[in-house]
């Protein structure tokens, strides 16, 4: 089974490094290989670059992977990367997320199960401190209830599930949480032990209580079928 990992970007020169590297195999020595697919023929990197203005997509090259562009908006770019890959089952990455070591031997060994469709990682913050311990502990209890991860634990899908659907929903937010609705109609979708490590910046710019009540209120906001435009009104403010 071939794995495409799809990251959407915009001036992430800062980070897109180690989000791809900590995709790749490592080798003797746990030395990183390349991200070019000829060393790597099961897995493939995709970069969607949204305009950077910094040196995202060319570090990005560097690196062995596939460098697109497309469009600013993150449902735009995922469309366009699973859309430019063959793949088998394509890995939705945020550039500000990195996966532990043996992600790839998890999720084969869960897409091995016929009845699923797809899941997400483990969520982890890169920051200290109990309120990001106990927002991971929140984030693990609503997919234990709900099998509702979110795209910062670096949603998986089968690529067969995602034609079947039309491919990611164009919608200008919260498109994880339409896609992650679409795989629990058509399968199961699992919860892998390893972590995303994720980027603790959002809620330290706005706080820990302040994001968690944003992200509620957008979540209900979502269920109740809220027009996707006063949702993003409200929460970038």
């Amino acid at each position: 089974m071939q794995i495409a990992v799809v990251i959407p970007a915009l001036d992430e020169a800062e980070r897109i490094l180690g989000t791809i590297a900590s995709v790749l195999p490592r080798g003797p020595g746990h030395a990183v290989r390349s991200a070019n697919a000829a060393a790597n023929p099961g897995l493939e990197i995709l970069v969607v670059d949204a305009g950077s203005q910094d040196a995202t997509a060319e570090l990005a090259r560097r690196a062995g992977a596939r460098v697109l562009a497309a469009g600013r908006g993150r449902a735009r770019q995922l469309e366009a990367g699973w859309r430019a890959s063959s793949a088998e089952a394509v890995v939705f990455l945020h550039a500000d997320t990195r996966l532990e070591a043996g992600w790839e031997q998890s999720l084969r060994e869960a897409l091995d199960s016929p009845g699923v469709v797809g899941g997400a990682f483990r969520l982890r913050f890169d920051a200290p401190g109990l309120g990001f311990r106990a927002v991971e502990g929140i984030v693990r209890l609503r997919v234990w209830l709900f099998s509702l991860p979110y795209g910062d634990q670096a949603i998986f899908v089968r690529r067969s599930l995602l034609e079947k659907i039309g491919g990611v929903p164009a919608v200008s937010l919260m498109e994880d949480l339409d896609l992650v609705r679409e795989m629990n109609r058509h399968g199961r979708v699992v919860a892998l032990a390893p972590y995303a490590l994720t980027s603790a910046r959002r809620y330290r710019q706005q706080g820990v209580l302040g994001t968690l009540v944003r992200n509620a209120v957008a979540l209900m906001a979502w269920r109740a079928g809220v027009n996707r435009e006063r949702i993003a009104r409200w929460v970038r403010r």
